[in-house]
């Protein structure tokens, strides 16, 4: 790797073990073994590096969740819509509760941004990507058969209850959800019989 890689993979790591406000360009340095000076070449400032990282995090742990395992976590190919709804939920979990330190960096940065503009910018741009990468997930399609709507307006309810599921995360973990308990509350909601009985 060059200098722009190690620079960028030293940041990732200091995200994690660090945070996002509290790592320093020396932080990232020690971390990727470049030199101070190379930031400003190769990324212009140490926020435009942590902006970047955050993004590349953020895509790579989606990337992990969308290649699912043959075995017992595959989604069956027949899935009904609800059952392949509930069991992708379970993968998202799986990875919420076993990667913290990556769950806390994505929550600190939701709290940066509204006073943060380019981190806001920075992230506002990936959006829509991210939606339509969920969707492609969901659907156990690629990311090319997901028309823009859908990523639009499908991708944004998964992005909401991502990052609601996050935030539950850290504060109540043992009271999270699962796969199967989001599916049923989609299921009373849209059949209006959220006071109903339980199914």
């Amino acid at each position: 790797m060059g200098h722009r890689e190690d620079l960028l993979e030293g940041a990732k790591r200091c995200l994690l073990e660090k945070g996002y406000a509290r790592t320093t360009a020396r932080d990232i340095v020690a971390a990727s073994g470049a030199n101070l000076a190379s930031i400003g070449y190769h990324y212009g400032s140490k926020d435009a590096l942590m902006r970047q990282a955050i993004i590349a995090s953020s895509e790579e742990w989606g990337a992990g969740v969308a290649q699912v395992p043959a075995g017992d976590e595959a989604v069956p190919a027949d899935a009904e819509p609800l059952e392949r709804f509930a069991v992708v939920w379970d993968l998202f979990l799986q990875r919420i509760a076993t990667e913290r330190e990556f769950i806390a960096a994505q929550v600190e940065v939701l709290g940066l941004l509204p006073r943060d503009a380019a981190l806001r910018e920075a992230i506002g741009e990936v959006l829509p990507e991210g939606g339509e990468g969920l969707v492609a997930i969901f659907e156990g399609v690629p990311d090319t058969e997901v028309d823009p709507e859908a990523a639009r307006v499908v991708g944004s309810f998964y992005q909401a209850l991502l990052t609601g599921l996050m935030v539950q995360s850290l504060l109540t973990p043992d009271s999270m959800p699962t796969g199967r308990d989001l599916a049923a509350a989609l299921r009373r909601v849209t059949a209006g019989e959220v006071l109903g009985k339980a199914e």
